[in-house]
């Protein structure tokens, strides 16, 4: 059987651009169909859905805007509520002042140098601790001095590693002159001060203790001065060289 194409070909190219037309259209007209439904879905969603949602939230923020007027002394348990979610911090941020007598303890040198504080100023801030008081010779107001230089703070970090820092920097002995206590004794005044070590009055460093710089305990040493090198002044033989 023989079959002869009667069709030119400028025809059949037309009737191909033609089909190509129709799915063109149909592929656009279903392809806006599919976004008007989307749009009328987004929509919906927006005025319909969100909308109650909205409503409902209104009414339960209004309920529970109801119920908490109704409570009495409201303002009050709310700052209460609000320091108490501050506790901690607080806690962690305050200093436990009360080891300033433990380190006094420590710091003060044994008999014979006995050396009495009047006065105790803990400036937090600067971390600056100043002592005012008196003692009886000057041998005994240095061992004072460098007690205080010579002692550390000894404590156990997180990691349960013993640490030693210095209790002390910045010495300083100002203030000295003579004077009379309260049984009319003649008595040397002073004022130490000094930058305090911050772990010592630190809340994160549980029960530090205070040593020497060789280890041994301060409250057991004894720092004083030979008193062979303190002697009379020597008398003015009245020749001039």
């Amino acid at each position: 059987m023989i079959e002869i194409n009667l069709v030119p070909d400028v025809k059949q190219e037309l009737i191909k651009a033609r089909m190509i037309r129709s799915s063109v259209v149909s592929g656009s007209i279903v392809a806006t169909i599919i976004a008007v439904a989307i749009v009328a879905l987004l929509a919906i969603y927006v005025f319909g859905v969100q909308t109650v949602r909205s409503t409902v939230a209104d009414d339960a923020i209004k309920k529970g805007g109801a119920q908490l007027a109704s409570v009495e002394d409201l303002s009050k348990i709310l700052t209460i509520q609000n320091q108490l979610t501050k506790i901690n911090a607080l806690n962690d941020a305050k200093a436990v002042d009360s080891r300033i007598f433990t380190m006094l303890q420590a710091v003060l040198p044994p008999a014979p140098n006995n050396v009495q504080v009047s006065d105790v100023t803990v400036d937090a801030e600067t971390k600056t601790i100043t002592l005012e008081g008196q003692t009886g010779t000057y041998p005994a107001l240095e061992a004072f001095k460098k007690t205080i230089g010579a002692a550390h703070v000894r404590y156990k970090d997180a990691d349960g590693v013993q640490q030693d820092i210095p209790l002390a920097t910045n010495v300083s002995l100002t203030n000295i002159s003579f004077g009379e206590d309260a049984t009319g004794a003649k008595v040397l005044r002073f004022t130490v001060s000094f930058t305090n070590a911050e772990e010592l009055f630190s809340t994160k460093v549980a029960s530090p203790t205070i040593v020497l710089i060789n280890g041994g305990n301060v409250t057991d040493s004894y720092l004083g001065i030979p008193k062979s090198i303190f002697v009379d002044r020597a008398a003015d033989t009245g020749e001039d060289n």
